[in-house]
């Protein structure tokens, strides 16, 4: 059902697949947006490590949450910073591109755990994450993204 990857010398194991998955912080989520056309864009993430899902959280409504109700399918793309050999111009990057299917996370109490777990990629400032929890918390929406095929690939810009 999912291509293999062409350039099989390039490719990732799953294990650096997932470490990838965990250490970055933002990929590009890509839906089945209106009028047939794709839909791409930034958004943070939190891997989960327990369940092997991607977690993502958003406003109640907007162009993303009427594609994910339209249509469960979706592609989400990470990469790294990357890395030069040494006296060499060219960048090494390794990126991970999950399929799989999306799911609104319907029980409220786990959006809110979802959503600190996505604050401590960026802060450990309980006060702050707290603060946020309860001023904004009450509107958040959360969604999962079930994987049912991880690539990932090393990538020469040579």
């Amino acid at each position: 059902m999912f291509r293999e990857i062409v350039r099989k010398r390039q490719a990732l194991d799953r294990e650096t697949c997932v470490e990838i998955l965990k250490q970055e912080k933002r990929g590009v989520l890509a839906v089945q947006g209106g009028d047939g056309y794709p839909y791409a864009l930034p958004i943070n993430h939190w891997y989960n490590e327990s369940d092997g899902k991607l977690y993502f959280h958003s406003g109640p409504a907007g162009h993303k949450i009427d594609a994910i109700r339209a249509c469960d399918k979706a592609s989400f793309c990470v990469y790294d910073g990357g890395y030069r050999n040494p006296g060499d111009w060219a960048l090494n990057i390794r990126s991970v591109i999950v399929f799989g299917r999306v799911s609104i996370v319907e029980d409220h109490a786990e959006a809110i755990e979802i959503s600190r777990q996505l604050s401590y990629k960026f802060t450990q400032d309980e006060a702050y994450i707290e603060h946020e929890i309860a001023h904004d918390g009450h509107r958040v929406l959360c969604f999962c993204l079930t994987p049912e095929h991880i690539t990932g690939k090393l990538v020469n810009e040579k």
